[in-house]
């Protein structure tokens, strides 16, 4: 396995989640791997109608040399999506190509494909190329347009059905994708020492005692009523503090606000160890529902990392933690329980010497993963 076309859903940025860790591992690991990483696509007329700023995709560039790394071997192809399906219906299937065009023109003439964004389905069907699907959320459970719904139905029916392996990340999409022989569960983790390396307070983390939450605030998964509620709940005690891309609606932040939440926004993952070390408690403030149990989220394993108290809702990952650290509390007793957990009974680096799953381990699986799809011919069967 030399060459590897990854279909995602975030772009590479600093903000790494599960498999920015994972790549970088990976490349650290063969040193004639090379990488392709096809971000989300801008859409200018979206954003133009959102009051956003306007701009066309950056295309192919090179990426980033990663630590440990002495030059680039990722490279970032950020397309541009110009109108709405259902003006052109098209567009995906014509993606798709582009991406075979532009693997072709850098020397990755049979790649493996690996698929985060169902919307890689497309480059399957085009390509043919041996497949992993890798499913960290099951958009089939999130609130979505009947259009939507309809779509990602058959994009996953067609990754299911071609691609050799299927990886998933928790025990709930393990049981409701599971495909004989093909199915494998990789979960998260992280990367415990600059968790438990102490870090100096972060200068924007609000004076007196926190409840911080870490990672992206997505109203498919974050309980914007119960923030509301823990926010004033806190009053003059201390602040809720949420860490990460701000994906709400402005109704939704101002709401927050006006509570009295402080919304930080994105942080680089080297920054984001401070901020939970400094917290009096972390708290998941998260819906629960079918999509959130289909979870199994990363701050399971941050938290874990630097000892501190938390508080969560009763979703997967922290209410089958079995940690005497994690208080499980709903509706009224969750803002209860934050208040309660200020000011914090104990300090970073008390209580963070407890194991861990790193990525170190994570990665190895996937190499695994990758190395038994370059050998199947399973997807040589498929696409065209």
């Amino acid at each position: 396995m030399h060459d590897l076309v990854i279909i995602s859903l975030e772009a590479w940025d600093e903000v790494w989640r599960r498999n920015q860790h994972l790549v970088h591992r990976l490349l650290l690991a063969d040193r004639e791997l090379r990488v392709l990483w096809v971000e989300p696509s801008t859409d200018p007329l979206h954003a133009a109608r959102a009051g956003q700023t306007v701009q066309r995709g950056r295309g192919l560039r090179t990426g980033p040399v990663l630590p440990g790394e002495h030059s680039a071997r990722i490279l970032l192809l950020e397309p541009t999506k110009l109108l709405p399906r259902r003006l052109d219906p098209a567009q995906d299937r014509r993606w798709a190509r582009r991406i075979r065009q532009i693997a072709r023109s850098i020397g990755f003439d049979r790649p493996l494909l690996w698929v985060n964004d169902p919307r890689g389905a497309a480059v399957l069907e085009v390509t043919g190329w041996p497949t992993i699907y890798d499913i960290t959320d099951d958009w089939l459970q999130a609130d979505r347009t009947a259009a939507e719904r309809a779509r990602l139905q058959y994009h996953e029916s067609v990754l299911l059905e071609g691609s050799a392996r299927i990886v998933v990340c928790s025990h709930a999409l393990e049981r409701s994708k599971d495909r004989p022989g093909r199915t494998v569960l990789i979960p998260n983790a992280v990367d415990p020492v600059p968790y438990r390396s102490p870090s100096p307070r972060p200068t924007d983390l609000p004076n007196g005692a926190t409840a911080v939450y870490a990672g992206t605030v997505h109203s498919d998964r974050f309980d914007v009523p119960l923030a509301v509620t823990t926010a004033r709940e806190l009053s003059n005690r201390g602040t809720l503090t949420l860490v990460g891309p701000n994906l709400l609606s402005h109704s939704d932040r101002s709401r927050l606000e006006d509570a009295g939440a402080v919304l930080l926004g994105s942080k680089p993952a080297k920054a984001v160890p401070g901020y939970l070390q400094h917290a009096d408690v972390l708290v998941v403030p998260h819906l629960v529902n079918a999509f959130t149990d289909s979870l199994d989220p990363i701050k399971v394993y941050e938290y874990a990392a630097t000892g501190r108290p938390v508080i969560s809702t009763n979703v997967a990952g922290f209410r089958d933690a079995g940690d005497d650290r994690v208080t499980i509390a709903d509706g009224r007793r969750f803002a209860e329980a934050v208040a309660d957990a200020i000011p914090a009974r104990w300090i970073f680096p008390e209580r963070s010497d407890r194991p861990v799953p790193s990525w170190d381990d994570r990665a190895r699986e996937m190499a695994e993963v990758l190395s038994a799809v370059a050998r199947s011919p399973y997807s040589l069967q498929k696409g065209s």
